[in-house]
């Protein structure tokens, strides 16, 4: 390929133990897959190492689209920029003092360490008050002072956060502009830019880790973008964000707290389209990687949004971002007895460094891998990660299981085994439940897509635990996150607080709000020189009745066709309560919170039936295998999972190999691949 030939399209996702590339050629209509070991702490070298590998020359590149976890990391492991805040005198702990909640609910003893420490968080008098009137002018000579004072005690990133900005931010901005004008780096945070809500404590949280952040990601994006430079890279490098959209690298430097659930939230956005195309749009999706299995809901093609997150205890984002659940039950979490007897699988994990025991890096405790290799469902002469790891050792599996678990609980070391599997798919289908149930949602009624290193080693167990009648196993399901990066729609979220009863709403003022955050996001989008198929908006409104504490949105499907009036903000109130709630409460006034305000770039799709085995391809196995289940041995049929053709059916007990995961229909059920690709799994 020639480096005028611009039509590679490729999705890049740094795990823990492999970064992933999908790679879309646009002009012959196909697609591949690459996978490179990343390299932990210097992510930008396994980046560049899988780039290498699509092409001669990064020229031939048009579009890199990145889900990094980097964000992420930076914050579970505190590894983030020295960091002040200035604030409004009196509001200094705001931060710390959160909303009075504990790690534990139940017990005497807990701590917190804030990200900002208390002599880095500094006081200056300004004070405007909850309606927006301005009670104290912003004393500026205090706040260049404190600025100098903090650039002195080290700090390379400095966020202004003053009380009720929500309502009126002048004093901020006037404070914001001071700061910015001796801070010798961009890394200057303004509250109010980031979340113009009402709350103290999110908005607080939120601008704080965002400015934290912003020497961490901003440097690794900015790093990343100068190496693809230099390698002749002349296209677009995006960022997916937390709520399933892309934005521009320079988007994500300025805001890097969107960036928190990057790399899950492409794998959610790449199975919802998977799943509509396989004509499924209600769909649970779980990731199992080596650390943690992350579930969410797809619901009539749609994910679901969550409107903020913990990364860790006291650590709160306020963003709109796709909801997902996450627990400790991935491939690496290590299998216990505790003081009382009971096996317990994670949330420790030996990681993908030293690994599970079958790695031979040192690691001699038990994990889920583990199990699954002495069982025999992962065969330890063909390695993990189609030979990118080494052979794996089966007889450390044995001896790790038979140590921690078989001999404490007085089990064969087989049936030991099996107990580690069976607590592991307990606990991953108490997640699902969590997403489904408990949201009012009949998991009977959604098909279920494993996607990740391990899934669909699970598939079918998950399936009975359940009660799901299809398993979606994607034709890629270890690059299934890299693949979302490349079918991400751009997509930029604000918000504003209105605070104000349904009946003193000025609804011309509402217009006049939306048209500005319309252009705001819209100015988002003209600036990463991206082609849009065409461009959409969601408009929403956070409501709840006078007396109650929590709001619920409420979307205005035809804002964009028919003017906006209180009539039809309380007919749409109204519905989305009686879905909620059942009905409607007569006779107590309704309250407007906040406008939130959503603007879709629809990015080119491609046909997901490139995705499809091409020609007559091969059903004959390629031998068989010895697997353990429910407590006697099976003879399993194995396949080439890739080289199955269309309409292809496999009667379980079989194992399908490819190069990025394992698929282990266990007997009673049975597998065929659809038109897309895709392994469709029922019960026979």
């Amino acid at each position: 390929m020639t480096s005028t030939d611009k039509s590679l399209v490729v999705g890049v996702d740094v795990g823990g133990t492999f970064t992933d590339l999908f790679v879309l050629d646009e002009a012959h209509g196909t697609a591949r897959i690459v996978k490179v070991p990343s390299t932990r702490g210097e992510e930008a070298r396994g980046f560049m190492n899988g780039v290498a590998r699509v092409a001669d020359s990064a020229a031939a590149i048009a579009t890199i689209v990145h889900g990094t976890t980097v964000g992420t990391n930076a914050l579970l492991e505190r590894k983030v920029a020295r960091t002040g805040i200035i604030t409004t005198r009196g509001f200094r702990d705001v931060l710390e003092m959160r909303r009075r909640d504990r790690p534990e609910t139940w017990g005497l003893r807990g701590s917190f360490t804030p990200v900002v420490p208390r002599d880095l968080r500094r006081e200056v008098d300004e004070r405007v008050l909850a309606d927006g009137t301005l009670h104290t002018a912003v004393d500026l000579d205090q706040v260049r002072a404190e600025a100098r004072s903090l650039l002195e005690a080290g700090c390379e990133a400095v966020c202004v956060f003053f009380i009720n900005t929500y309502a009126n931010p002048e004093n901020e901005r006037l404070a914001v502009a001071a700061v910015r004008a001796l801070w010798p780096n961009p890394h200057v945070t303004s509250a109010s830019e980031v979340l113009p809500e009402i709350r103290e404590f999110e908005r607080c949280s939120t601008a704080t880790l965002n400015a934290a952040l912003q020497p961490v990601v901003g440097g690794y994006l900015e790093r990343l973008e100068s190496d693809l430079r230099g390698q002749g890279f002349a296209g677009e490098l995006l960022v997916v964000q937390s709520n399933g959209g892309v934005m521009s690298r320079q988007t994500a430097s300025d805001l890097p707290v969107r960036t928190a659930l990057s790399g899950p939230a492409a794998g959610v956005i790449a199975c919802a389209a998977i799943a509509r195309a396989a004509g499924f749009p209600n769909a649970i999706t779980g990731d199992m990687g080596g650390t943690s299995f992350d579930v969410s809901l797809v619901a009539n093609g749609e994910a679901a949004l969550a409107a903020q997150t913990a990364i860790e205890f006291g650590m709160v984002i306020r963003s709109p971002m796709i909801q997902i659940e996450t627990i400790g039950a991935g491939g690496g979490s290590i299998a216990s007895v505790d003081a009382s007897g009971m096996l317990q699988v994670g949330p420790e994990s030996a990681g993908s460094v030293p690994g599970p025991a079958c790695y031979g890096r040192g690691n001699m405790r038990p994990t889920v891998t583990d199990a699954n290799v002495l069982l025999g469902r992962i065969a330890a002469d063909r390695p993990l990660g189609g030979g990118l790891l080494a052979a794996l050792d089966a007889q450390k599996s044995r001896q790790a299981i038979e140590e921690h678990v078989a001999r404490p609980l007085g089990l064969d070391v087989h049936a030991a085994a099996e107990a580690i599997l069976t607590v592991a798919n307990a606990r991953m289908a108490g997640a699902i439940r969590l997403v489904s149930i408990e949201r009012g949602h009949d998991p009977r009624r959604f098909a279920y897509m494993p996607f990740g290193g391990g899934g669909a080693l699970h598939v079918c167990a998950m399936m009975r635990e359940v009660g799901v009648a299809t398993g979606i196993v994607p034709r890629y399901p270890g690059v299934t996150s890299a693949l979302g990066c490349v079918i991400a729609d751009m997509r930029h979220d604000a918000v504003q607080t209105l605070n104000k009863p349904l009946t003193e709403l000025d609804v011309g003022d509402l217009q006049r709000r939306i048209d500005e955050l319309a252009a705001s996001c819209q100015q988002r989008l003209d600036s990463s020189g991206v082609r849009f198929d065409q461009v959409r908006e969601v408009i929403a409104l956070d409501m709840l009745y006078a007396g109650q504490t929590h709001t619920l949105p409420v979307v205005l499907a035809d804002a964009g066709k028919a003017p906006i009036t209180a009539a039809s903000i309380r007919a749409a109130f109204e519905a989305s309560y009686t879905a909620a709630f059942g009905r409607v409460l007569e006779g107590i006034p309704v309250r407007v919170m906040n406008l939130r305000y959503a603007r879709i770039g629809v990015r080119p799709k491609f046909d997901l039936k490139v995705l499809a085995p091409e020609g007559r391809g091969s059903i004959v196995p390629l031998g068989t295998q010895r697997v353990f289940h429910h407590g006697q041995w099976h003879e399993a049929v194995r396949y080439a999972r890739l080289d199955l053709p269309v309409a292809a059916r496999i009667e379980g007990p079989a194992i399908l190999e490819q190069a990025d995961t394992t698929v282990w229909l266990e007997p009673g059920f049975h597998a065929e691949v659809d038109a897309h690709g895709n392994l469709l799994v029922r019960l026979s």
